[in-house]
């Protein structure tokens, strides 16, 4: 399975387009974080699989989903994370995939990128693909793509422009 992960366009509809455009055919999965600050019925929201988040003032988003994915055995758990305190550490996170049972968590909200593979459960977020902060903030913009199979798990983070940032890709076995 391929999961794209994008977060906190922040109004910028035409890159989750470009990036649509880009990966439709290679990308089984296209989960946004939050913050999008578009419309909920936006036919995005067709493809992408998206939560809301702070800056998001539409009730139509749910604050997570968590989904099941058949063939890879993946169970994923998408969320913004602010109601998680993620901006102050993970605890809250952690408990909140042990209690869903999650082996994959995708959040954004704090606008810096990392993922952490932690007691089976990967925890990541792929930046912001608009307004980037902290170490990598000196590029335009990040998202990740997640390639998922029965014995290991590769992230591979990408610059807005689509290249790989080739020190950020992590390979975890299972």
């Amino acid at each position: 399975m391929r999961y794209l992960v994008v977060s906190d366009n922040h109004g910028d509809r035409e890159i989750l387009v470009k990036l649509l455009d880009k990966y439709h055919a290679n990308v089984d999965y296209f989960f946004h974080c939050g913050d999008s600050e578009l419309r909920a019925d936006d036919e995005l929201f067709d493809v992408y699989q998206v939560v809301g988040g702070n800056c998001d003032y539409n009730p139509a988003f749910p604050e997570k989903q968590l989904f099941e994915m058949g063939a890879s055995g993946d169970k994923v758990l998408l969320i913004h994370g602010h109601t998680k305190g993620v901006g102050y550490g993970m605890t809250d996170l952690q408990l909140a995939a042990k209690e869903e049972g999650a082996n994959l968590v995708f959040f954004g909200h704090t606008h810096q990128l990392g993922c952490v593979y932690h007691d089976q459960t990967l925890f990541l977020n792929p930046g912001s693909i608009s307004f980037p902060r902290g170490e990598f903030a000196s590029f335009d913009g990040t998202y990740a793509v997640v390639e998922s199979d029965e014995k290991q798990l590769i992230v591979q983070y990408y610059q807005r422009d689509f290249e790989p940032i080739s020190k950020l890709r992590f390979v975890y076995s299972r």
